[in-house]
C-alpha cells in the first residue's frame, strides 16, 4: 500500500500526445466520405484506403487549412514548408503496410496552451508540435478470429504532442479538456469523443521530487474520455511508485486502460523512431505556405475560449458559469446550437445580459443536456429568446417558463407568436394588481394565514413564503409572485 508519506516523496511528470480528428469532407488522400458514422463496415473507403497496388494519394487541402487553424488556437508557429513521411509497421487495419504521417518537419512549431483548473489555478502546458496523419483502420476481435472496418483508415488526423509540464492528474484532465474546447471553437474537429473525434495517449513517469531527470514513462494509449485521462494518470503514478519503492525498474512500455477495473495492462514494450523505418514519402509534394496565405487562413478563426472568457468577465459572470457555458458551447456544437454570440449581442447592457447567462446555465442547458428535440437548432435558439423575454418582462414564472420552453422543444415548427401560444397553454401570470389584491385580502382573512402574519409582524420575514403560496395555488399559478409579494408587505406592514 502506498501511504501519504511514501507519496510525498514523489513526483509525476505527465506529456500527452492528442489525436484530433479533422473535420474534413472527404479523407486525407482519397476522396472517400470522411464521416462513417452509421455507415456499414468498409464502406467510407476508395482503393486508396484499401492500398491497392497503382493508387497514388492526392492531399486534401481542406486539412493543411484546419491544421492551420489549430495551429493558431495553440498559439503555435505554422512551418512555411511541411513535409509528409512513411511511418512503417503492419497491422492488419493499415493495408499499404505504412502510416503516412510527418515526423521529420511537421507542419505545426511550438505553442502553449492554458487550461483552468477546478480550483481557480491554470495549468500551462507548451506544445512542441503537432503534424497531421492519416488514421489506421479498426480491429474488432472475436473468439479465434478478428475483424477489419477501414472506415477510419485514412481519415486525416493532427497529432498534437505536449512538453512534460503536467504533474497532476487534474492537471492532465484540465489539459485534455480545454484542448476539445480549442478545437471545436476553431472549427477544426466536431470534438465529439463519443465518436472517437479526439484521442488522448497519456505519457506518465515518476521521479524523486528534486531529481534532475525524468523517470522512465510508460504510455497509456487512446483514452477517449476526460475521466479516463485522469483516472489512468492516478493509477499509473501509484503503480509506478509501488514499482520503485520495491527497488524494481519501470517498463517503458505501451499501456492499455480498461474503465471497468480502472486499471492499465501492458500491450507490447514502446518502440523508438528507428523501428518504424521512417522515409521520405515521394508521392506528396511539400506543403509550401507563405505568410500571408497563413495569416488569410487564421483571420477566419472565430472567437477562442479565452476570447469569451474576457468578454464575459467583462460583463460580470461568475469564473463557474463561464465554464458552463463555454462546456454547452462545445456540446451543442454538432446540433448547430450556440448562446455565445447572443449574450455578447447584450454586453452593452450588463443587467440584460447576466439574466441570459442565468437563463442559459439554469434552464436552457441542463434542459438541452436531457432531452431531444425536435425543433430545428435555429428554433431552439428563436424559443430561447422569446421565452427568456417573457420571463424577463415579468408575465411568466420561471417554472412556467421552463415549461413553456421544455413544451416548445417537442415541437416540429414554432408558433407564429410564442407570447399568444403561451397565453393560450395558460402560462403568461396575471399582472392585473387589482385582481392579485383581490386574492391577498383572501388569503391574508383566512385564519389558516393569521401565524404567518404575527411572524412577519414579528420580524420573520421568511414567513412571507408561505402567503405568497397560497396567492399562486388560488391563482392557479397565474398570479405575479414578486407583485403579489410587494401586495403582502404593504398590506402587513403598511
Amino acid at each position: 500500500m502506498v501511504t501519504q508519506d511514501i507519496l510525498d516523496k514523489y513526483e509525476m511528470t505527465i506529456g500527452i500526445e492528442c489525436h484530433v480528428q479533422l473535420a474534413t469532407t472527404s479523407k486525407l488522400f482519397s476522396g472517400a466520405d470522411n464521416d462513417a458514422r452509421g455507415k456499414a463496415p468498409n464502406e467510407a473507403t476508395s482503393p486508396i484506403d484499401f492500398g491497392l497496388p497503382g493508387m497514388l494519394p492526392v492531399l486534401n487541402y481542406e486539412a493543411i487549412r484546419l491544421a492551420v487553424r489549430a495551429g493558431k488556437a495553440l498559439n503555435a508557429d505554422i512551418a512555411h514548408v511541411s513535409r509528409f513521411d512513411r511511418k512503417h509497421y503492419f497491422y492488419p487495419d493499415l493495408p499499404k503496410g505504412y502510416q503516412i504521417t510527418q515526423m521529420y518537419q511537421p507542419i505545426i512549431i511550438g505553442g502553449l496552451v492554458e487550461a483552468p483548473m477546478l480550483d481557480g489555478s491554470t495549468v500551462k502546458v507548451r506544445i512542441h508540435h503537432a503534424h497531421i496523419e492519416e488514421d489506421a483502420g479498426k480491429l474488432t476481435h472475436h473468439a479465434g478470429f478478428s475483424l477489419v472496418d477501414l472506415n477510419r483508415a485514412g481519415t486525416p488526423l493532427i497529432e498534437i504532442v505536449s512538453e512534460p509540464d503536467i504533474h497532476s492528474a487534474a492537471g492532465a484532465k484540465a489539459y485534455a479538456t480545454e484542448l476539445q474546447r480549442l478545437m471545436t471553437f476553431a472549427g477544426v474537429s466536431l470534438g465529439d469523443l463519443y465518436q472517437g473525434n479526439m484521442r488522448f495517449d497519456v505519457n506518465l513517469s515518476v521521479a524523486l521530487k528534486g531529481a534532475t531527470e525524468l523517470g522512465t514513462r510508460a504510455e497509456v494509449k487512446n483514452l477517449n474520455s476526460f475521466r479516463s485521462v485522469e483516472k489512468a494518470a492516478e493509477y499509473e503514478y501509484l503503480r509506478q511508485i509501488e514499482i520503485l519503492e520495491k527497488g524494481e525498474a519501470v517498463v517503458q512500455e505501451t499501456r492499455g486502460w480498461d474503465d471497468a477495473s480502472g486499471r492499465t495492462s501492458s500491450q507490447r514494450s514502446k518502440e523508438d523512431a528507428q523501428d518504424y523505418r521512417y522515409m521520405p514519402d515521394a508521392d506528396i509534394p511539400p506543403v509550401v505556405l507563405t505568410a500571408e496565405e497563413i495569416a488569410e487562413i487564421q483571420s477566419h478563426v472565430p472567437k477562442l475560449p479565452a476570447d469569451w472568457r474576457d468578454i464575459l468577465r467583462s460583463i460580470g459572470v461568475k469564473e463557474q458559469q463561464i465554464e458552463t457555458l463555454i462546456d454547452g458551447e462545445v456540446e451543442f456544437n454538432l446540433r448547430g446550437i450556440s448562446f455565445l454570440p447572443l449574450i455578447e449581442q447584450e454586453k452593452e447592457n450588463a443587467e440584460k445580459a447576466k439574466s441570459l447567462v442565468n437563463w442559459y446555465v439554469n434552464v436552457s442547458i441542463p434542459i438541452l443536456k436531457e432531452e431531444s428535440h425536435v425543433l430545428s437548432n435555429e428554433g431552439v435558439m428563436i424559443a430561447d429568446k422569446n421565452v427568456h423575454e417573457l420571463f424577463m418582462d415579468g408575465k411568466m414564472t420561471s417554472i412556467n417558463a421552463k415549461t413553456l420552453y421544455r413544451g416548445l422543444l417537442a415541437l416540429e415548427t414554432l408558433p407564429e407568436s410564442i407570447e399568444s401560444f403561451a397565453q393560450e397553454q395558460g402560462y403568461i401570470q396575471n399582472n392585473d394588481e387589482s385582481a392579485i389584491e383581490a386574492i391577498v385580502d383572501e388569503v391574508l382573512s383566512d385564519p389558516a394565514s393569521a401565524q404567518s402574519v404575527a411572524d412577519i409582524k414579528d420580524g420573520q420575514d421568511k414567513a412571507i413564503g408561505f402567503l405568497v403560496g397560497q396567492v399562486m395555488k388560488k391563482s392557479a399559478g397565474k398570479a405575479n409572485p414578486g407583485l403579489a409579494q410587494q401586495l403582502i408587505r404593504k398590506k402587513i406592514k403598511g
